[in-house]
């Protein structure tokens, strides 16, 4: 056996359970959060953040979160997080009381967290059968996703990393590997991304230009947006929403915007945050911004 996978676990109750054929069956391959590194301040500190957030955004509804694992696992807490923050109406009950109609909550659920973060399967940190498992490693990405997405306001413990372990049985026994593995951002990394554009520049070097920069922007927007039968008189105001941006972008890019996708009259913050988010992720899919942009 590989000794790495011994040193890993410093309990014999906790290797047992790991050796039996219920939580790794043959072929299986998980990633798990080390023993070891479960203490760490910082990940005790972002755990500590994301559970006082979700009691903070679901107050009103008298749901109370001790432990992030135990709770959020049969997806009640993640549904009402979603409709809270999204504004999301997902087809499901509300309780789900036996495995199965856990598990068919928790699916609906992750679809619809793929589909706002337009993530690829391939791209997810998490799955229905890791939260449903408990898995902390998996609550947390997931966890972090939602907040970055739906609370880009919110100011994340940065640098939370962990000590991860790779297990996966074969026909030769279990075979093992060891990782780091970030759940936020290294700030560091943004920090060295965040360079001024030349609109910064601008801003800072040359105000008394900006005027005509404003309206050289605003006749290139009425020169598209005029297409639809807009017009954009006021930058600042007009923009807040996120429609013109979106509308614009579709008519600059040829994408076809579903009207289900997007709020063309919002009516709260949230749906004005949508329209945002959903606009800063298409131009970054595009290649079209490559640094962050908050989008409060």
């Amino acid at each position: 056996m590989d000794p790495d996978f011994l040193n890993a676990f410093t309990q014999p109750s906790t290797l047992n359970q790991f050796l039996t054929e219920e939580v790794i069956a043959k072929g299986e391959k998980r990633k798990l959060i080390k023993p070891t590194s479960r203490n760490n301040p910082k990940l005790e500190e972002l755990k500590l953040f994301l559970t006082e957030w979700i009691n903070r955004t679901l107050k009103e509804e008298h749901i109370v979160v001790k432990s992030l694992e135990e709770d959020l696992y049969d997806g009640l807490v993640l549904h009402h997080l979603l409709e809270n923050l999204g504004s999301l109406k997902l087809d499901v009950d509300k309780i789900a009381l036996t495995e199965k109609k856990q598990r068919q909550k928790l699916s609906v659920i992750m679809e619809a967290v793929a589909k706002f973060l337009q993530l690829e399967e391939s791209q997810l940190k998490w799955s229905v059968e890791s939260i449903l498992a408990k898995d902390l490693l998996s609550t947390l990405h997931l966890l972090v996703a939602i907040a970055k997405h739906f609370a880009p306001n919110l100011a994340l413990p940065p640098n939370v990393q962990v000590e991860t372990i790779t297990i996966e049985t074969t026909s030769t026994g279990l075979k093992t590997s060891d990782a780091v593995e970030y759940i936020t951002e290294n700030k560091e990394n943004i920090e060295a991304q965040s360079k001024d554009d030349a609109f910064d520049e601008l801003f800072s070097c040359a105000p008394d230009k900006l005027d005509a920069v404003k309206k050289a922007v605003l006749q290139f927007v009425d020169q598209h947006i005029g297409k639809l039968g807009l017009n954009v008189k006021d930058i600042e105001s007009q923009f807040s929403d996120g429609v013109i941006l979106l509308l614009l972008t579709g008519q600059l890019e040829g994408y076809f915007l579903n009207l289900r996708n997007f709020f063309l009259t919002p009516a709260s913050t949230t749906e004005m945050l949508h329209n945002v988010n959903l606009a800063l992720d298409l131009l970054a899919e595009g290649g079209l911004l490559n640094f962050p942009v908050n989008s409060e």
